[in-house]
């Protein structure tokens, strides 16, 4: 049946008119509404916002507003994924945000906590901020990815967080285990951890007694998860500078005019697999504690957009008192972690954003309401501190929890109970001067006499103690500068460092310098490519000619770990992989750039928009960048480096902050702000920041009120 085009216009119009005055209704019954006027969003040359406002509430108006002005389209992706809906846009792509929320049951954990986890004030931010997505849905109504998304509710918000803090703990690569893989979304794309770099030099270490932090956390460069730059300031006292992810409240990393910290995923054993002994004839029944208990059965029912078609799928999960529940060809699975248990991360780091010295910022982080990160800090009054942090259950020491656990019994069963912040590992003002964190294991922070022990530490806790070559290689570079101070100069040379020692070394692949070890007589139809990789020195700057090869063979590698779907660290792999690995290399290089020996920028490419841009890093140098294939037998820039940030803080507060991000603030093509920082980001060069409201106002490009 054909429908006229004037009562399709009124039906649109009817429905958009419906939907939002949902949105006005649930405004309405906010308790805390927020004037624009009384905000002022300033944009600096590089279109990075200042938000300038009366009350803390109002600030996170005006940050709600900035993000959706210049990144709506991924805001709404963590939204989509928990209410189920971003696989009937994205497809089989969209599965894993999706059926990650509803196995997580991030939903039920906000609504069971909300109202008793929030401070009132904090509760005004998260209404505030809530408002200002609805306002502007409601003004852009073409920018909206799926008619179910509205109206925007605090508790989506919040459950945002938790499915984020879960993700971040990497709970999905047990879950893509226990599912035996079949839920392939889950390993789609790059499977290992990219990881991140943080780094706090003290005044005694310093060449010009000031103390640095550096923030360079490793993200994806593009969607939701990616580093958005920001600065506040409020009546209340809220000046912060730093970088917040989509649909964050606060900014996660950054300095105010007191001290700064940064986060790095901490890869430690933060949850359990346990195997559950079923009976033999009554369904869905499993043995606990002599008794036969139910399971509660969940049933996952999406809509996933297949060839243009939305298909119906469904799948049974279920639920046992250790948590979510898996039946796969092997049994029974269960899986319990800390990371659905709290649904406070949110005004955790706002206290941290709040914080004015040592002592708040740690009371801050006694909330214990982040699932993992390490994070590193520095401060004015010259403290500089690492902690390993997370939640750590109180385990049954009898039993290897790092195998699959029995879960017929409550001696496996640990309580919602964590280790206080003061027994986790951690660091303050080490007489080295120095603290750090690459992804490698929190007991080698620092320098060699002044790390924690690990003896001192319960097996149990589920502490990691691998390395990474990143960690290696900056431990390497301060023993370089032992018995000298380091300069503002050598601390951003250090951190721009692009080289790989020897033998190489990765947290995933324990053998990867087999690469090296290849015999060329055993392998003649390759000795060409296995000569250039003898030469090869170990950099992997743009200009290198002999890194290319090595960067290929790396996809191909990594293409090898997601097929096997091997995602768990550590790992050897048998020499034919790595053989396989230069083979594709050496056959891909002949045949789209006619050689083997070329600039690495030629190959590796930092593309968007209509600037193409030399780049060089590859995976588990400390500057590291994963690639994407491209086009014409380029890879395009696709995780690593992306916001960095540098502060420098003398007696009397913050002296100088620079940064860079890897695109620019905005996600819009026809924005100037949109590839205005990527020249300066290959050419490792930075702007200039300042922490106040006087020079945001005075020197911004545009000033207005976000209505």
């Amino acid at each position: 049946m054909s429908v006229s085009p004037t009562l399709s216009f009124t039906v649109n119009r009817l429905f958009t008119a419906l939907l939002f005055l949902s949105i006005s209704i649930v405004s309405l019954a906010q308790t805390h509404t927020i004037d624009p006027d009384n905000i002022t969003i300033c944009r600096d040359d590089f279109g990075i916002p200042t938000i300038i406002a009366p009350t803390d509430a109002e600030a996170a108006y005006g940050l709600a507003w900035v993000q959706a002005e210049d990144n709506f389209f991924d805001m709404q992706e963590p939204m989509l994924g928990i209410k189920g809906l971003l696989s009937s846009i994205k497809g089989k792509k969209g599965v894993l945000l999706d059926a990650a929320s509803f196995i997580i049951d991030v939903n039920t954990v906000v609504e069971q906590h909300y109202d008793t986890t929030f401070s009132p004030h904090f509760k005004k931010m998260i209404s505030a901020y809530t408002q200002a997505l609805n306002r502007y849905a409601e003004l852009h109504p073409d920018e909206v990815r799926h008619k179910d998304l509205l109206p925007i509710t605090e508790k989506n918000i919040i459950a945002g967080y938790v499915l984020n803090m879960c993700l971040m703990s990497n709970v999905q690569y047990d879950l893509g285990r226990i599912l035996e893989n079949k839920l392939d979304a889950i390993l789609e794309g790059n499977p290992l951890p990219s990881g991140s770099n943080g780094i706090a030099i003290s005044p005694e270490r310093s060449e010009d007694g000031k103390t640095y932090l550096v923030s360079n956390s490793h993200q994806p460069l593009r969607g939701f998860a990616t580093w958005y730059e920001v600065q506040i300031h409020t009546d209340e006292g809220w000046h912060f500078h730093g970088g917040t992810f989509a649909s964050g409240i606060t900014p996660f990393v950054g300095t105010n005019e007191h001290l700064g910290w940064t986060h790095c995923l901490n890869y430690n054993d933060f949850y359990d697999t346990y195997k559950l002994r079923m009976h033999p004839s009554k369904k869905n029944h499993y043995y606990f504690d002599g008794k036969w208990l139910e399971l509660e059965e969940r049933k996952l029912k999406l809509k996933v957009k297949i060839a243009g078609i939305k298909i119906p799928v469904s799948r049974k999960f279920y639920r046992s008192i250790h948590g979510p529940v898996f039946k796969t060809k092997s049994g029974y699975f269960a899986m319990r972690f800390p990371g659905n248990m709290i649904i406070g991360s949110a005004e955790q780091w706002y206290k941290m954003n709040r914080s004015t010295n040592f002592d708040e910022f740690k009371k801050a982080l006694e909330m214990q309401q982040s699932a993992s990160m390490h994070a590193v800090y520095a401060d004015k009054t010259g403290n500089i501190y690492f902690i390993d942090n997370g939640l750590y259950p109180y385990r049954n020491p009898n039993y290897n929890w790092q195998k699959i656990l029995p879960g017929d019994t409550s001696a496996t069963l640990w309580e919602k109970k964590f280790y206080p912040l003061d027994s986790l590992v951690q660091v303050k003002n080490p007489p080295s001067g120095y603290v750090f964190n690459m992804n490698n294991s929190g007991f080698v922070c620092t320098g060699k006499n002044d790390n924690p022990n690990k003896a001192d530490y319960p097996k149990h806790m589920g502490y990691q103690t691998g390395l990474t070559a990143r960690s290696i290689r900056f431990q390497f570079l301060m023993k370089e500068r032992k018995h000298r101070k380091v300069s503002y100069e050598e601390l951003q040379i250090m951190k721009n460092d692009l080289k790989m020692d020897f033998p190489l070394f990765t947290r995933a692949l324990q053998n990867m310098d087999m690469i090296r070890a290849l015999d060329p007589d055993k392998h003649p139809e390759i000795k060409d490519a296995i000569a250039v990789i003898n030469k090869w020195d170990g950099n992997t700057d743009a200009d290198n000619e002999q890194a290319a090869i090595i960067s290929v063979s790396i996809q191909y590698v990594l293409k090898y770990l997601r097929e096997n779907h091997i995602s768990e660290l550590n790992n050897w792999l048998p020499e034919e992989v790595y053989y396989d690995a230069v083979k594709f290399a050496k056959k891909h290089l002949k045949k789209h750039f006619g050689k083997l020996e070329l600039p690495l920028g030629e190959v590796q490419r930092h593309v968007r928009g209509d600037v193409n841009l030399p780049i060089g890093g590859i995976p588990e140098v400390i500057a590291q960048m994963y690639t994407v294939p491209y086009k014409k037998g380029t890879y395009q820039s696709y995780v690593g480096e992306t916001f960095i940030l540098y502060v420098t803080y003398n007696e009397d507060g913050v002296e100088r902050i620079e940064s860079i991000n890897c695109y620019g603030s905005s996600n819009h093509e026809d924005s100037p702000h949109y590839t205005d920082q990527m020249e300066m980001f290959v050419n490792k060069e930075l702007k200039s920041i300042s922490l106040s409201k006087e020079n945001a106002l005075s020197k911004a490009k545009k000033n207005y009120h976000p209505k």
